[in-house]
C-alpha cells in the first residue's frame, strides 16, 4: 500500500461494487477497501437497529484500517444509519441518495423510483420527494428480489424477467419517461430492465464518488481513466483471499463495466 489517499466503500453485499467500479475509474489517485457484509445481506429487509448496528462495526473496521473518507454504497445503510454515523464519526461519510433530482429535472413524465423495502418507507426518500416531486410524478416499487438475484449473479433470465413483470404488474410502464435505481444492486440489472421498461435510467454512484472526491481534496476525473486495481476486498471483516471469491468478484466487476454505460 503506498500514502495516497485511502477510501472504505461498504455496502451489504456486492452492490456497492457498483460504486467502487465508479470509484476506480474516476478516482485515478485512490486506494480502496471494499466491504461487503455478505453474513448479513439483504439489508432491506432487516430493522433499522440492526442496520445501524451493522454499519457501526464496518465504519469501526475501515478507521482499523487506516481509511481516509468512507462511502456507504447501500441506499438501505444511508438512510438508516448515515446521519448517526456522521454524528459519531469526525471522518467524512457520505452516503447514497436516490437520483430523484435528476430525473425530475430531465423527464417529461411520470418516474418509477424502485427500491428496497427499507429505503422507500424511510423519511430519507420521503423528504426528497416532498423537495423535489412537486407535481406528485414519482411513483415507488419495492423490489427486494433484484438483491437476491445480484447476489447469486443471475441478471438475464427469465426468472429475473418474471419477476421484474411480476412487480410491474397493473402499471402503464409506456407512462414512465425515466427509471431510478434506488439500490446499487439494480445496476446489473440495466440491460433487462431497459428492455421491459424503454427509459432512461438514474443511479447516485457518480454524484457520490465525486462528492467524496471534493470532501478530500482529491482528483476527479470527469473523463475515464484505467481502471484502478489498488483494492482490498473483505466479507464481513474477512479479507478475500480465495480464488473463488475473487473470480466471482472479478465476474462483478466484467459486468459493471458491460452496463456501465447504458443509462
Amino acid at each position: 500500500m503506498t500514502d495516497s489517499v485511502r477510501i472504505g466503500i461498504f455496502d451489504s453485499g456486492m452492490g456497492g461494487l457498483s460504486v467502487l467500479h465508479e470509484a476506480m475509474h474516476r478516482i485515478p489517485d485512490a486506494e480502496f477497501i471494499f466491504y461487503a457484509d455478505e453474513d448479513h445481506v439483504p439489508y432491506g429487509e432487516k430493522t433499522a437497529e440492526e442496520i445501524t448496528g451493522y454499519s457501526e462495526g464496518i465504519v469501526n473496521f475501515m478507521l482499523e484500517h487506516g481509511v481516509d473518507g468512507i462511502i456507504i454504497a447501500c441506499n438501505t445503510a444511508t438512510s438508516v444509519a448515515a446521519r448517526y454515523l456522521r454524528d459519531r464519526y469526525s471522518i467524512p461519510i457520505v452516503g447514497m441518495e436516490p437520483a430523484v433530482k435528476p430525473a425530475l429535472e430531465r423527464a417529461d413524465g411520470r418516474i418509477l423510483v424502485m427500491a428496497t423495502p427499507v429505503t422507500i418507507h424511510e423519511k430519507k426518500l420521503h423528504d426528497l420527494l416532498e423537495r423535489y416531486d412537486k407535481a406528485h410524478a414519482a411513483d415507488l416499487l419495492e423490489m427486494p428480489g433484484l438483491v437476491t438475484f445480484a447476489e447469486r449473479e443471475e441478471f438475464d433470465t427469465e426468472a429475473v424477467r418474471d419477476y421484474i413483470l411480476s412487480r410491474l404488474w397493473g402499471r402503464d410502464v409506456s407512462d414512465y419517461t425515466a427509471l431510478v435505481l434506488g439500490c446499487t444492486h439494480f445496476n446489473y440489472f440495466k440491460p433487462m430492465l431497459r428492455d421491459i421498461l424503454g427509459c432512461r435510467m438514474y443511479d447516485g454512484n457518480v454524484g457520490t464518488t465525486r462528492h467524496l472526491a471534493d470532501v478530500l481534496g482529491v482528483v476527479y476525473s470527469e473523463d475515464d481513466t484505467e481502471l484502478c486495481h489498488r483494492v482490498s476486498y473483505f466479507f464481513s471483516g474477512r479479507e478475500v483471499r480465495n480464488r473463488e471469491a475473487l473470480e466471482k468478484i472479478g465476474r462483478m466487476h466484467e459486468r459493471l463495466e458491460l452496463v456501465r454505460g447504458i443509462n
